[in-house]
């Protein structure tokens, strides 16, 4: 019964997707727009008889202003994400740890084929961040070497266990929100559903983003309220590694401007 009435939210989902209702997904960041710059990174490859090989790798900006979105116009992870908060998670990939060397970043995040950068204060220039961040990034991919060692996140998991409010939660996620905000740079995991709440983990350019508030509730929650009449409420949450590293990250900026 429960499997029944599962595949028939399924249907009503994709009946209401592609026939009656048109929801304006781009709203989720309905403010801001996107720029791409396209610049090409020369290097010294070590093993190609001092030929010099160009790579273009476009720029993006996000709708958070501290957050670039490079485009190296090859795959990174190839599917999923992978956020490194800070420069102690990056211990399973190399161009994140290079990256963090840069001063002036703050996190690093893989989508399927882009690196977003967060620089640590609207005040810190982006110009030195830009060009040591393209050039490390194209010397990466020249060596070689696997983007990561560790565990990448991909749509969500789904569960037997799931009742079928979670279920399509998961489908919506991954399907109709999930692409539109790693269009920005960024990714949402979800983490929960309890008591007419969802519980959703914003990564990537989301971080800190100003107009985070206005993604979570007027494009997320309303487009979940508009299929899933039991969701009443979307709310952002962190993992508790992740607000650690946090208050150790602002307690030595603290440190540093004193």
């Amino acid at each position: 019964m429960a499997a029944h009435m599962r595949w028939g939210l399924h249907q009503l989902v994709r009946a209401r997707n592609t026939a009656h209702f048109r929801f304006p997904v781009r709203s989720l960041y309905q403010s801001h727009c996107t720029t791409q710059r396209s610049t090409k990174v020369q290097h010294q490859p070590g093993a190609t008889h001092g030929s010099l090989r160009h790579l273009s790798i476009q720029t993006q900006d996000t709708p958070n202003p501290r957050s670039l979105k490079f485009l190296p116009g090859k795959p990174v992870l190839g599917s999923g994400t992978l956020d490194f908060p800070s420069p102690s998670s990056a211990h399973s990939s190399s161009l994140a740890r290079v990256l963090f060397e840069i001063e002036g970043v703050k996190s690093v995040f893989f989508g399927p084929d882009f690196i977003t950068i967060t620089k640590t204060d609207e005040d810190v220039e982006w110009t030195d961040i830009k060009r040591l961040a393209l050039e490390a990034i194209a010397k990466f991919i020249e060596s070689g070497e696997p983007v990561t060692t560790g565990e990448v996140h991909h749509e969500s998991s789904f569960s037997e266990d799931d009742d079928d409010t979670v279920s399509i939660i998961k489908e919506l996620l991954d399907t109709r929100i999930r692409p539109t905000v790693q269009e920005d740079g960024g990714d949402v995991i979800f983490k929960g559903f309890q008591d007419g709440t969802v519980k959703l983990k914003l990564v990537g350019s989301c971080t800190g983003c100003p107009s985070s508030t206005v993604t979570l509730k007027n494009g997320i929650q309303n487009m979940l309220q508009f299929y899933i009449p039991d969701v009443n409420n979307v709310e952002q949450v962190e993992d508790e590694v992740d607000e650690i590293n946090a208050k150790v990250f602002s307690d030595l900026e603290r440190k540093l401007q004193d």
